[in-house]
């Protein structure tokens, strides 16, 4: 949802959540689970965006909004940058800025010039964005297609935000709304864009657009007692008598998770095989010296794509989204960050049933089988296949922020007196992913 790590070398204390004292008791505990359990993506959801007690809906106002956009050219370097950002951070309770929001309107006239350079402008231009925040990518992506496309293109336009915050909808109105002529082309839908009963089926060529959306999506975690024993689902329960959480073990059956283990190419049995299924050798040596496994599957994002691509059949998709956190305290493969403010100081749990309303649950992406994924959903990879150029469906790129930005935004704007960039050189831990339909059909 948000930039809240870039590198944690060059990010200054308060955009690392600081270790500080354990916080207080999650204010939502009894309302974020009933009395049956539930898995663990249900959990993240209702704990990210319960309409009465989600983090979200609490704390729409942890997103930061600038006033004017920061004047880089005129900063001496990074220690004037980072004094600028302790002051503006300083003036609220806010938790994070997203990039599009620190670097207005350079970051979003980036995306806006790559939409422009790959999408078929013989047909009116549509825009999805999914999670917009604010609403600034939203108009600077209209406000530079006003600037820079053929006048058609930008009278002939719609963008549609697909925003599961009310209070987030509203903002993003107001946002687009300085710009008259703009709210003629733009529009919120508030709802779950995960939900396929919200989506009709658009055949047009169209963009999507998601900003650290993929952080916040909820997944899945699955166990197993060691290396060769069988993957088990985890749900969330309450302790009985009390109103803690703890995990309950059942056997694979959900049908959203075998589905993502197919896809990573997890077996069910949780044992690694090589050739000729024999047991590889770190299976061999597991038995020796067994340890309990997690591992955090991404169903959120398998779930969305798998929507999109069904509502979206010629889309085009542009995501931005980290692809690694540093320190992380929770167990298991593409755990979560786990954070909270409070009193103007910020903490990381050490357990995710600590979230239950007052914190936010942030992963990271996982680039390569975000692709996969794309092209499962897309129709064209199987489980188990391997990848081939014959017959693919989906055109795809991986590219670092700042070689993102370096090809298609103006780097000039956020570069500092010094030369320090802090759109280029801060953002190491982030990527964008591209993802456009060939035509191909079988």
């Amino acid at each position: 949802m948000a930039a809240r790590r870039a590198s944690s070398k060059l990010l200054p204390s308060f955009l690392l959540f600081p270790k500080v004292i354990p916080a207080s008791p999650a204010y939502f505990s009894t309302q974020i689970v009933g009395e049956s359990p539930v898995l663990v993506r249900d959990f993240i959801h209702a704990a990210l965006y319960d309409p009465n007690h989600g983090y979200f809906s609490q704390r729409s106002g942890s997103v930061g909004v600038l006033d004017r956009s920061i004047k880089f050219n005129e900063l001496q370097g990074r220690k004037a940058y980072m004094k600028h950002l302790d002051k503006i951070y300083k003036q609220g309770d806010i938790s994070w800025f997203t990039p599009v929001e620190l670097f207005k309107p350079w970051y979003a006239h980036g995306i806006a010039e790559a939409i422009l350079r790959t999408a078929n402008l013989s047909v009116p231009l549509k825009i999805y964005e999914i999670g917009g925040g604010s609403g600034t990518c939203a108009k600077g992506v209209m406000d530079y297609i006003k600037l820079n496309a053929p006048t058609r293109v930008y009278d002939n336009m719609a963008y549609i935000s697909v925003e599961i915050s009310s209070s987030l909808a509203k903002k993003q109105l107001e946002t687009v709304g300085e710009v008259g002529s703009h709210l003629k082309k733009f529009k919120v839908e508030c709802r779950d864009a995960a939900d396929s009963s919200g989506w009709g089926v658009e055949q047009q060529p169209c963009w999507v657009i998601m900003l650290e959306v993929l952080d916040n999506l909820p997944h899945d975690l699955i166990y197993s007692e060691n290396q060769i024993s069988n993957w088990m689902e985890v749900w969330v329960e309450k302790q009985h008598g009390k109103s803690e959480l703890c995990e309950l073990y059942k056997p694979l059956e959900d049908p959203l998770i075998t589905s993502c283990m197919e896809v990573m190419g997890l077996p069910k049995d949780g044992i690694t095989r090589g050739t000729l299924g024999v047991l590889s050798a770190k299976s061999l040596w597991a038995k020796l010296l067994p340890k309990p496994r997690r591992s955090w599957l991404p169903t959120g994002c398998l779930k969305l794509l798998k929507v999109l691509h069904g509502a979206l059949p010629m889309m085009s998709l542009i995501t931005a989204d980290f692809s690694f956190l540093p320190d992380v305290r929770i167990p298991g493969e593409r755990a979560p960050l786990v954070a909270c403010k409070k009193d103007g100081s910020n903490s990381d749990h050490n357990n995710y049933l600590d979230a239950k309303g007052d914190a936010d649950i942030f992963f990271p992406t996982d680039f390569g089988l975000l692709e996969r994924m794309d092209h499962y959903c897309s129709g064209w990879l199987k489980p188990h296949e391997s990848k081939s150029s014959k017959g693919k469906k989906r055109r795809t790129i991986m590219l670092d922020t700042s070689s993102f930005m370096e090809e298609f935004g103006l780097p000039s704007k956020t570069r500092t007196k010094d030369g320090y960039n802090p759109m280029l050189d801060d953002f190491k831990n982030t990527k964008f992913y591209l993802s456009v339909p060939t035509h191909n059909t079988k």
